[in-house]
């Protein structure tokens, strides 16, 4: 049985439900029947129904199945039951004929939102007992797609996913090739931990997503038993202690994907072999009842989240003893480039690797964020310093220094020309070389860097209060060229990552205009601010 602890999970995670069931198509008589996409079966604002979307089934199978705390009007509802596997067979019919589904464009063969919504059916199937020939020989089908296809780039948590979503499918059809292709998975996301416990995502550590990772693996042990995965899982735990907050929240635009997303079942799985991980559970339980949580709400990603706190309320288990705090913290990883201070009354993080972003707490309280520079030029392209890049650093005992160069931010905005050409594009080359869209779209809006012709250094020193200096200069000196606005933005994204760009306590802090320092640059003199934090 779950404590009082863990109440925060399935009365947070509830407060969904009314707009969960308003997302899916009821109407039993509809050809959407089961569809959560609500943009392509209601609106009809779209040409096809994103196969994310019928993850929406899962939190439904889990209402039904177990009596959450709030949630006795949908426990063992007949109608929640029926309408999880209508998504299920909604998901088979809109399905391509290789089992896969598409997620941002027609004939897109998505591994994520194949993998996600693999998992989320699979294991809809399995809380409710379904055993249907139809739905079983749909899912294998939508399984032995992601055994025989990969994507490019290195996304730790999808390939953790993919492993959970193939074993979850041998425990449904009992056929072994899906356990043999899920441990070959595990396997690949083993390659891909660094030494200081973190996996790759794209360019480098990302907090947000690392805790995916961790919970589907640690999911992925429970079902299993392979508790040899245990000592890595320790390792990639012990990383995600040092970006839980003093205020309860977690990570941020310090990571490589922006994120400040949580998964916090797989620590409550972990709780009792890793005591590092019931620590993080017990701070995310109180950061969630402060309302401290990233609030990923919006139609396409919500329903991650909501599933996984009613089974992070499932798994967790009561301590015969309070668990341990979160301990010291302080330290640089080399490999992440990421410092994390942690001294009395205040607690900081800056990723040298994406040009100083930082947080700053203060008293339990944060008391500053920084995204970086962001600023437009004359011809009105954005230049930002939180790319990933190779930037000069010194670590200091007392300080911080990054120096590097701008880069180019992408601003790119769909019009009807530009839909129309890139519906041509994916319905003909995509349609056959789907994974080269990938590629392409990759380098467009999340790996590509263009570098700006402004230099920048940043420096941090943790004085007391701390001092922020930062300085602008033209990188191939005096230029006609003229920089219009310059800001130290506190949440913007020059990356496009889905679970990046949602609210959380920390977006209600200003921007700081450097605005009025601009006629140093405009002279041909370096700009400087020197700010104090906290």
């Amino acid at each position: 049985m779950s404590s009082e602890a863990a109440e925060v999970y399935a009365t947070e995670a509830l407060r969904s439900f009314p707009k969960l069931l308003g997302l899916v198509d009821r109407n039993r008589l509809s050809p959407t029947y089961g569809c959560f996409d609500r943009q392509y079966w209601h609106y009809k604002a779209i040409d096809f129904p994103s196969g994310m979307a019928e993850t929406g089934a899962l939190p439904l199978a889990l209402a039904f199945a177990h009596p959450f705390p709030g949630g006795e009007r949908y426990h063992r509802q007949p109608r929640l039951a029926e309408l999880a596997l209508a998504a299920v067979r909604f998901a088979a019919r809109a399905a391509h004929r290789d089992g896969s589904c598409d997620d941002y464009f027609p004939y897109e063969r998505a591994l994520g939102a194949t993998a996600f919504s693999l998992y989320a059916l699979t294991e809809t199937c399995l809380v409710l007992g379904a055993r249907d020939r139809d739905l079983l020989a749909f899912l294998a089908r939508r399984a032995d797609w992601v055994l025989a296809h990969d994507e490019s780039g290195r996304l730790a948590n999808h390939q953790a996913l993919s492993a959970l979503a193939l074993l979850n499918t041998a425990l449904a059809t009992g056929e072994g090739r899906f356990r043999d292709g899920a441990a070959r998975r595990v396997e690949r996301v083993l390659g891909w931990q660094s030494s200081e416990g973190w996996f790759w995502e794209y360019e480098g550590a990302d907090p947000g997503y690392q805790s995916a990772t961790v919970d589907f693996l640690a999911k992925y042990v429970a079902k299993s038993g392979e508790r040899r995965l245990l000592d890595p899982l320790a390792r990639a735990v012990e990383f995600c202690r040092h970006f839980v907050h003093p205020d309860g929240s977690y990570g941020g635009g310090y990571g490589s994907r922006n994120t400040y997303n949580v998964f916090p079942a797989g620590f409550e799985l972990l709780a009792p072999d890793v005591p590092a991980a019931g620590a993080i559970a017990a701070a995310l339980r109180a950061g969630i009842a402060a309302g401290r949580r990233a609030y990923a709400d919006d139609d396409r990603i919500f329903f991650h989240w909501v599933w996984d706190y009613l089974q992070a309320f499932l798994h967790h288990r009561p301590a015969a003893s309070p668990p341990p705090g979160l301990g010291a913290r302080t330290r640089y990883f080399t490999e992440a480039r990421v410092y994390v201070r942690d001294e009395p009354g205040r607690y900081a993080v800056v990723s040298l690797a994406k040009g100083g972003v930082l947080a700053v707490f203060a008293d339990g309280r944060r008391a500053y964020s920084d995204h970086g520079l962001i600023g437009r030029l004359d011809d009105g392209r954005l230049v930002v310093t939180q790319l990933v890049d190779d930037y000069t650093v010194s670590v200091g005992e007392n300080a911080l220094t990054v120096e590097g160069r701008f880069g180019y931010a992408s601003t790119l905005l769909p019009t009807p020309w530009r839909q129309l050409a890139f519906r041509l594009f994916t319905l003909t080359v995509g349609r056959v070389a789907p994974t080269l869209v990938r590629r392409l779209l990759q380098r467009l809006l999340i790996v590509g860097k263009r570098r700006a012709p402004l230099a920048f250094r940043r420096t941090i020193q943790f004085t007391s209060p701390m001092r922020l200096i930062d300085e602008v200069w033209w990188a191939d000196g005096p230029t006609a060229r003229r920089l219009e606005t310059l800001f130290a933005g506190t949440d913007h994204t020059a990356i496009y990552v889905a679970t990046s760009q949602v609210f959380q306590e920390s977006v209600l802090q200003p921007w700081h205009d450097y605005g009025p320092h601009l006629d140093a640059l405009a002279s041909g003199d370096r700009l400087r601010v020197e700010r104090l934090l906290a």
